[in-house]
C-alpha cells in the first residue's frame, strides 16, 4: 500500500476560510461527500488526536457497491495534525469486510495563499488498493469541486 493519489483546486476564498470548512462538522457533511453521495457525521473531535466517524450513503447503490454494506462507505477519521491555516493531515480506516479495503490511508489537505484565494491540494497515500486510482482522484476532485462552491457561497 504505497500508491499516492493527489488533486488540487484553487478556490476563490482566503486560507481561513478554506480551513475553518475543513473543521466544522456541519461544512463537512455538505461538501465532502463526492458527487452521488450524501454525508453524515457521527463522531466529532476537531483537535489533533481526535477526529470524526462519516457514514458516505450512495445516492444509488446499483453502480457503486459500498465498502461497509451495499449502499455506504462508513470511515473512521483522526486528525493527526492540524496547522492552522496551512494543513490538515487526516488518518482514514475504513469500515470493511473485504481486506483489499483495509489499512490507515493518510490524507493531507494542505492550503496555500494564491493571488485568486486559496490553492487546495490534497494528498492521499497509503491508499488501500480496493479503491481505484482513477475513481478516487475523481472522488477527491469532485469533493475539492463541493468545497469551492461551499466557500465561494459563504464567502460572497
Amino acid at each position: 500500500m504505497n500508491r499516492t493519489d493527489r488533486a488540487s483546486r484553487v478556490i476563490a476564498a482566503p486560507p481561513e476560510t478554506v480551513y475553518g470548512a475543513l473543521l466544522d462538522r456541519e461544512s463537512l457533511e455538505a461538501w465532502l461527500p463526492p458527487d452521488g453521495m450524501r454525508g453524515r457525521v457521527e463522531r466529532w473531535d476537531p483537535r489533533p488526536g481526535g477526529g470524526f466517524r462519516m457514514v458516505l450513503t450512495y445516492l444509488d447503490s446499483a453502480d457503486s457497491p459500498g465498502k461497509t454494506s451495499g449502499a455506504t462507505d462508513v470511515v473512521d477519521v483522526g486528525f493527526a495534525e492540524l496547522v492552522v491555516p496551512e494543513r490538515v493531515v487526516q488518518r482514514a480506516v475504513f469500515e470493511a469486510d473485504d481486506p483489499s479495503y483495509a489499512g490507515t490511508m493518510t490524507m493531507t489537505w494542505s492550503l496555500a495563499a494564491t493571488g485568486g484565494g486559496t490553492e487546495v491540494t490534497v494528498t492521499a497515500t497509503d491508499v488501500p488498493p480496493g479503491i481505484g486510482q482513477a475513481d478516487h482522484e475523481a472522488g477527491i476532485a469532485s469533493s475539492l469541486a463541493n468545497l469551492a462552491s461551499y466557500v465561494e457561497g459563504a464567502a460572497g
